[in-house]
């Protein structure tokens, strides 16, 4: 099936499409949750060189978690991203596990941010298949490949038939290790491939854990890792199904977001900070002329839906500004950041609409 592609705009003008040689009815079901890419229709293309092939017409996504990996190199991502992409993209395999469908190719390329749904979206269903229908004998990517699907590949290659039937617990490998390297920092493919992973990967997964130099020892990161190594077994028997894993208590836990995760992850609320002055807040005429010449200001990307700034904390001083789309947001913080306002260098992020919708005013980490 098709993939989506990454880029700016509003998601009637921002679609994509690529040659679809996967039925559009399967598309139709893959696609119908809100963590799968979105699909906006479908058509043939009479013109390829190849003669007519099926299309199908998908919305544009924004950043990819492999996007993500190459920021937060040697470092990791934030507990609170590590969370959020882990349950959205669970949610979306149990979706399509409930469905009898395996994905067979999650990795960090093929997990996007949509940043009009404030959510981390799968894409790229070409290698998918109906569990106990296999059709295709190459299935997954190095590095992210289960046991299982790496005996079968090398089978199928040899003109061979394997005796063990992949199942919806490759995707649950994949994602696993899709995680441990959100959380290391650290590309994993030729330490998920040696023998010394074979032997003793849960001593590995304990070893990333226990380094000091991914661990915050507030954060009760030990909830991650089990949830990472139930996915890891190398019997898919035992290993946890998408179901199971939400159930994990690592979902439990209230993390709150990085200033970076709010520079990376688009949204249409956009946070303005190094603005106000608390002299400025304390004079209601001079707040007022401020709050009309930040409006002003704001209005030359797009239409502003509504405008914050709290007078006492949480967020005091602090500007939210609510587009009509993300994709007037993300050019109002291209052109503001590092912007003089009353003699001081704008900061501005985005921030999580539902978030913002709901009143909820957080205190981010640096």
């Amino acid at each position: 099936m098709a993939t989506s592609g990454t880029g700016t705009g509003s998601p009637d003008t921002d679609l994509h499409c690529q040659r679809c040689p996967a039925p559009w009815m399967t598309a139709g079901v893959l696609l119908s949750h809100h963590s799968t890419v979105t699909l906006y229709g479908v058509f043939t293309n009479h013109f390829s060189a190849n003669g007519p092939s099926r299309c199908l017409l998908l919305e544009l996504l924004d950043i990819s978690v492999s996007e993500l990996l190459l920021h937060s190199s040697n470092h990791g991502c934030s507990m609170w991203m590590i969370q959020h992409c882990a349950r959205d993209v669970l949610e979306a395999l149990a979706f399509l596990h409930h469905k009898g469908y395996v994905h067979a190719d999650l990795k960090p390329r093929n997990i996007l941010w949509s940043a009009e749904e404030e959510c981390f979206k799968l894409i790229d269903f070409g290698l998918s298949f109906k569990e106990g229908n296999q059709d295709v004998k190459y299935i997954q990517t190095d590095g992210y490949r289960a046991p299982e699907a790496e005996l079968q590949n090398c089978l199928a290659q040899a003109g061979l038939q394997s005796e063990i039937e992949c199942t919806s617990a490759v995707d649950l490998w994949s994602l696993g290790i899709v995680l441990l390297e959100m959380f290391s920092g650290m590309k994993l493919k030729h330490t998920v491939q040696s023998q010394e992973w074979k032997t003793s990967s849960s001593a590995i997964i304990d070893h990333i854990f226990a380094s000091e130099g991914v661990v915050n020892s507030a954060i009760p990161a030990y909830h991650l890792r089990d949830l990472i190594k139930s996915m890891l077994h190398y019997d898919q028997g035992k290993r946890a199904t998408a179901e199971k894993a939400l159930c994990s208590p690592f979902f439990s836990i209230p993390f709150a977001p990085h200033i970076e995760d709010l520079v990376m992850l688009p949204t249409p609320v956009l946070r303005l900070l190094n603005v106000l002055s608390d002299a400025s807040l304390q004079s209601e005429e001079e707040y007022e002329d401020i709050l009309e010449d930040i409006r002003e200001e704001c209005q030359k990307y797009g239409p502003v839906v509504s405008l914050l700034i709290p007078k006492e904390n949480p967020g005091k001083g602090q500007v939210f500004v609510e587009y009509a789309n993300a994709g007037d947001s993300k050019a109002a913080q291209k052109m503001l950041t590092g912007k003089m306002f009353d003699g001081k260098f704008v900061v501005a992020t985005f921030y999580p609409l539902s978030a913002y919708k709901r009143g909820y005013l957080y205190q981010t980490l640096l």
